[in-house]
């Protein structure tokens, strides 16, 4: 009797992929290329089994495709994957690493993401390009300027300045570098221009979707980072706990730890670096109302009492992603808890979900 696939691993690429697919008793069925335009005729032909990814470019648009006509699959962090790579870098090893890897029961999966999660992650991808655009553009400006006297300062209100400046004073100018700095101010100007319609859609997915909303009732994170989590974790059940999440995100100690003696590192800084430094600018912010007044954020107080401000933000960040993790696991939103007295921080942010 001719054995049937069970489980299938797929190694993704631009035009070539490859496919390493096994029976149930581990016994290898097909070692094989395949072109593009052979992908799906090729999965519609086999009946419905597991079928493995890397989470790379293109793998949530595959997954979506393969899932429409009947598989299941399952996508995995590169780095997870690559410890069952047995020998050597070639698609056929790490087709074989993909097919092992998706069968280990404490590998971790990624969940896949819908076009209009995508969709949004695409404007917050887009808009974080043009800010890093925007701020190379004004120190341009600023360093051009600053060639023949003219300094502002900083902050948005030293922009305006130089701007002025620009205007103001461009008869002072050589042609050839008043030509680059208007070439300069106009590139701003139509970056700032689209940096804000960016946002006004972000801001609007954020006041449809519930998700979004309940993470913006948590100290410290706005619309952006709210839409920004919402849109990147579909399923929050995948992480076990708070701390998972927050591991997930980097913002845990690094350890190295051996014979029994505990080494804590600073923190690993894995997993998605844009959502932790979304987190962790909006504890800068809540670090500084609580400078103001202690009394609204008496743990923030405490820390900062104890604590180097920058540990002390990045320890708050660390909290607020585990809050977040709750706020989506409950599906209510934040409220502050009036007692806080258990010694675990999970306690603690478990206490802080409250009904809608």
């Amino acid at each position: 009797m001719e054995q049937e696939v069970a489980t299938v691993g797929l190694d993704l690429a631009k035009n070539v992929f490859q496919v390493h697919a096994i029976a149930a008793d581990g016994a290898v069925l097909i070692r094989r290329k395949l072109r593009r335009t052979e992908v799906i005729r090729f999965f519609t032909e086999l009946p419905p089994c597991l079928v493995g990814m890397e989470a790379c470019a293109s793998a949530h648009h595959w997954a979506r495709e393969l899932i429409a006509i009947g598989h299941e699959v399952r996508l995995m962090p590169p780095a997870y994957v690559k410890r069952y790579v047995k020998r050597g870098k070639t698609d056929a090893a790490d087709a074989e690493a993909i097919c092992e890897a998706v069968t280990r029961p404490t590998m971790r999966f990624v969940a896949v993401k819908s076009v209009e999660q995508q969709a949004v992650l695409m404007l917050h991808k887009s808009r974080d390009l043009m800010v890093r655009q925007r701020t190379m553009l004004i120190n341009a400006l600023r360093g051009h300027l600053a060639e023949y006297g003219i300094v502002t300062s900083l902050g948005a209100g030293g922009v305006v300045a130089s701007l002025k400046a620009l205007h103001e004073e461009q008869d002072r100018f050589p042609a050839h570098a008043r030509s680059a700095l208007h070439g300069i101010a106009a590139q701003l100007r139509a970056l700032t221009s689209e940096i804000d319609r960016l946002e006004a859609q972000i801001l609007d997915w954020h006041r449809n979707d519930e998700t979004s909303r309940r993470l913006g009732t948590i100290p410290g994170i706005g619309p952006i980072t709210a839409s920004a989590i919402a849109a990147a974790v579909p399923d929050p059940s995948l992480f076990r706990s708070g701390r998972q999440f927050a591991a997930w995100l980097g913002l845990t100690p690094r350890a190295n730890s051996s014979g029994g003696k505990e080494r804590l590192g600073g923190i690993t800084k894995q997993g998605d670096g844009y959502l932790r430094r979304l987190l962790v600018v909006g504890s800068t912010a809540v670090m500084r109302m609580t400078r103001k007044n202690p009394a609204r954020q008496p743990w923030m107080a405490g820390r900062l009492e104890r604590k180097p401000t920058k540990i002390a933000t990045v320890a708050l960040a660390n909290k607020t992603a585990r809050i977040a993790w709750a706020v989506m696991t409950r599906k209510e939103v934040y409220a502050a808890a009036r007692i806080r007295r258990s010694p675990s921080l999970d306690n603690r942010v478990m206490g802080c979900v409250g009904a809608a």
